[in-house]
């Protein structure tokens, strides 16, 4: 029997989105699905919509899963977790939808190679401007991976995407590994993607295009804002503890590499998105108090020179990293 999948959709303010979101799960080819819709206390006409659906399609099991206020994108993912039945759990964003055969054709392959992580390609399209790209590739040459060592050093070097979406992954793995997201962090899949991938035993990659990602105004990437950058701080402090954590040497140095590589990129990013002094000078001291390399690593063949360099950048005393980081990025 075709097992059965927990699609978990948290829904909050996307009336003009949910229908072609729930109507894509409805039309999947693989029917033995559960399609859990959490209500994060939307004030809008999003729930009517959902309710309309499951009056439209009673065949299809569709649950409302209710919050008791506005708890967030982490927690709303967290209750269904907690409900889920399915032996494989799909995230959705209810302004996103997926392919006709994505959950046929992840299934499958998880089926076939017993992995624990599955993820397909997903196409970003942004309606307004008229244009479909490739922002979240699978870089990896390979189509499975075995072994944490393999799967650690292919997500550190970027060689699948950190989106939480697109990914069927199987439960027994995330309640095993606690696997929850953390409350009150806004857009933290690269949090719970780095921690499933100390975890991870099997991956397998989907060539084939499952998700699609919809830009628009009120998309997350397009804003970011002060409590964005106290998330990265947050972020940052969990990658911080794992490496405290680990014992194992070449480990240490994949997670010092990719803590370092994150403190440059939300560090760029800050700036970019508000252009405020205070704000990135906050991040930039927070992040001072964190491992990075140390004296010894710069004589170290372990690191590339590129990280050696950011790494220093990032060190400086506050003042002087910004009026360096302001010469070398400009405006």
């Amino acid at each position: 029997m075709n097992p059965l999948v927990s699609i978990i959709i948290p829904v909050f303010k996307v009336e003009e989105f949910i229908r072609r979101c729930i109507l894509s799960v409805i039309n999947q080819t693989y029917q033995n699905i559960e399609c859990l819709v959490v209500d994060d206390q939307s004030p809008d006409n999003s729930i009517n919509i959902v309710k309309d659906i499951i009056s439209e399609f009673s065949d299809f099991e569709i649950k409302i899963i209710t919050q008791p206020q506005n708890m967030g994108l982490s927690m709303a993912r967290n209750a269904g977790i907690d409900v889920a039945k399915g032996k494989y759990m799909y995230f959705l964003d209810s302004d996103d939808e997926i392919t006709p055969n994505a959950i046929k054709q992840l299934v499958d392959l998880a089926e076939k190679t017993n992995a624990e992580l599955t993820l397909g390609h997903c196409l970003c399209i942004n309606e307004a401007e008229n244009w479909t790209r490739d922002y979240f590739p699978i870089k990896s040459q390979k189509d499975f991976l075995k072994g944490n060592t393999e799967i650690l050093n292919e997500f550190i070097n970027g060689e699948y995407p950190v989106m939480a979406c697109d990914k069927l992954v199987r439960r027994d793995f995330v309640l095993k590994n606690q696997l929850y997201f953390v409350q009150d962090l806004f857009s933290q899949d690269v949090l719970w993607s780095f921690q499933s991938a100390l975890k991870l035993e099997s991956v397998a990659f989907l060539r084939e295009d499952t998700y699609l990602y919809y830009f628009h105004s009120a998309s997350i990437i397009h804003n970011r804002g002060e409590k964005h950058f106290g998330n990265w701080i947050t972020i940052a402090n969990y990658m911080n503890q794992a490496y405290l954590n680990e014992n194992n040497e070449d480990r240490k140095q994949l997670i010092l590499r990719y803590l370092v590589d994150f403190k440059v990129m939300t560090l760029q990013m800050n700036w970019k998105a508000q252009k405020n002094k205070a704000l990135w000078k906050r991040s930039y001291d927070a992040y001072s108090r964190l491992k990075g390399l140390s004296i010894f690593d710069y004589f170290s063949s372990k690191y590339s020179t590129k990280l050696k360099k950011e790494n220093f950048y990032i060190s400086l005393p506050t003042n002087l990293g910004y009026k360096l980081f302001r010469k070398r990025f400009g405006d």
